[in-house]
């Protein structure tokens, strides 16, 4: 008796067509339209155009807002350095030691030190600084919007800007002017104290004018009373100032409706308030690009479906469903734009990584706060790119699914 013939093992084409049997039609259908022959190479190398047209714009507005978003936090840390985290705004004649003792020991409250402002000049022998400086009296340490310098013992404290640009070194005598006027026997003089140098502190390009530290005796001896402040600093950092300062708000309130209580925040409200406007500005200027791309789509699958126009009137001639074809289309369109959107996420945020961590631009750190270029992928900004993308592309895919089922049978099979 003859041994049975051994069964053939299926051939890779077999494979292929069981595994595509096992897809849903419009998954099917899908698949197919993305396949290249002969007749419509074309259309499929616009499918490529498409594709990488949302992947190109998904990348160019995530390089462009982690850019922004680099440039943004150096120039936000840098102004937060060097503001307090509450200022406690005095009216004169308050007794701002009581109510400083009082913060202290109120739940939240890291610290709390009395300071007085003002304006003046420096002098040094025949050399006075052009521009007024701001005086700032501290009444223990140096307060932590002085960096670098910050929990220093009282003294004078000039940034190093001014320092640099002076020639100064640590000890010597620096003139101290306002324009408060003492009287003399000569009439009304302004006041002048004259200090040594007991250290630098940090200065940067974001300040409008020179800072000058000064113990407070000798800050109100030069300016008065009239502008004292409180600097509160929170026990959470910056990020628990805000709402200790709407606590704080509602307790002075009743002691006194004059106090003004701000957080770092309101101090610096037009400074956010225009970074948060120059983001969403260069937000919608380059989703521009993302926005080209999806009408590329909506033209790729009008193609598409302009070459399989019979075949469609066919599917529909033994009994497709309308809907079913229209989900092929918008299957269809998804995935194209799901791989431009995978590809492009990739360039972004790789090629922001790249650029930050080996610092591929360099720029003028006299000019800039950073001597290069920082890349900063924000979540919430790729969040929104993302979503942006993805519902340009799943709209244009919809408009251009609905188009495939509008023809009926008979006329979809016209030649």
């Amino acid at each position: 008796m003859s041994e049975p013939a051994p069964i053939a093992a299926p051939s890779s084409a077999s494979r292929r067509l069981a595994w595509r049997d096992r897809l849903p039609l419009a998954s099917y259908l899908a698949l197919r339209y993305l396949k290249s022959t002969r007749r419509d190479a074309f259309a499929t190398f616009l499918s490529w155009v498409a594709g990488i047209g949302v992947a190109l714009g998904v990348a160019a507005l995530i390089l462009v807002l982690a850019v922004l978003s680099g440039f943004q936090r150096a120039l936000r840390d840098a102004v937060l350095a060097r503001s307090p985290q509450i200022e406690i705004e005095l009216p004169a004649g308050f007794d701002g030691a009581q109510l400083s003792r009082r913060l202290a020991e109120t739940e939240g409250v890291a610290a709390v030190q009395r300071l007085v402002r003002g304006q003046g000049w420096l002098l040094r022998g025949d050399r006075v600084e052009p521009a007024p400086v701001a005086l700032v009296g501290f009444e223990r340490a140096v307060p932590e919007s002085f960096p670098g310098a910050a929990g220093g013992a009282p003294g004078l404290y000039l940034s190093s800007t001014l320092v640099e640009s002076w020639g100064l070194a640590v000890g010597e005598t620096v003139d101290l002017v306002t324009p408060r006027p003492t009287l003399t026997p000569f009439g009304p003089q302004p006041r002048l104290r004259s200090l040594p140098l007991a250290g630098v502190f940090d200065g940067a390009p974001t300040e409008q004018r020179e800072r000058v530290a000064l113990p407070l005796a000798v800050a109100e001896s030069l300016l008065g009373g009239d502008r004292a402040i409180l600097d509160v600093t929170a026990a959470g950092g910056f990020s628990a100032a805000p709402a200790l300062a709407a606590d704080l708000e509602a307790q002075l309130g009743k002691v006194d409706p004059d106090l003004r209580v701000r957080s770092w925040r309101q101090l610096n409200r037009p400074l956010l308030f225009a970074l948060r406007l120059e983001k969403v500005v260069t937000f919608v200027a380059v989703a521009l690009v993302v926005l080209v791309a999806s009408l590329a789509l909506i033209a790729d699958l009008s193609l598409i479906i302009s070459s399989k126009r019979r075949e469609i009137g066919m599917l529909m001639a033994m009994g497709t469903p309308r809907a079913l074809i229209g989900r092929a289309f918008l299957l269809l369109g998804a995935i194209l734009a799901g791989a431009g959107i995978l590809l492009g996420t990739l360039l972004g945020v790789g090629g922001a990584w790249l650029f930050d961590h080996f610092r591929f631009f360099s720029v003028p750190g006299q000019v800039y706060l950073v001597d290069y270029v920082p890349f900063d992928v924000q979540q919430v900004d790729l969040l929104a790119v993302l979503v942006l993308t993805a519902t340009l592309a799943l709209a244009s895919s919809f408009y251009a699914a609905r188009r495939a089922t509008t023809a009926g049978p008979v006329e979809a099979m016209k030649p």
